[in-house]
């Protein structure tokens, strides 16, 4: 197992208007990414479970092959910038992600080594 923050080139989120908040999971390699997205490790289930939310507070997932990167928006529980709400551009809230452990090959383990 590695962890997605070794395997990924950016992790990060972002505001998506006052409702959502996305996140860019982006690979400059090929391999990896495809490694990555067809371990099973990476999935809308997943990601609620990291994040502690119901599955349906996710409203898009999607592996983007052309980029190399993996992009998935949630629904916040409060609007951007209302009371109560902890991070109003939502660039904090990735942190969940870099711990994500990922089943990889012997061969993309060595080269992660080397």
């Amino acid at each position: 197992m590695v962890k997605l923050s070794q395997l990924a080139k950016t992790i990060r989120s972002k505001n998506a208007g006052p409702d959502l908040i996305t996140f860019d999971i982006m690979f400059g390699d090929e391999k990896v990414f495809r490694e990555v997205t067809s371990s099973g490790a990476l999935t809308a289930e997943r990601i609620a479970e990291l994040f502690g939310i119901e599955r349906e507070r996710i409203v898009h997932f999607d592996a983007f092959e052309p980029a190399l990167a993996v992009k998935v928006a949630i629904r916040r529980f409060r609007p951007s910038g209302s009371p109560g709400e902890t991070d109003v551009m939502g660039s904090q809230m990735y942190a969940p992600l870099l711990e994500l452990e990922v089943p990889v090959s012997a061969a993309l383990r060595e080269r992660l080594a080397a």
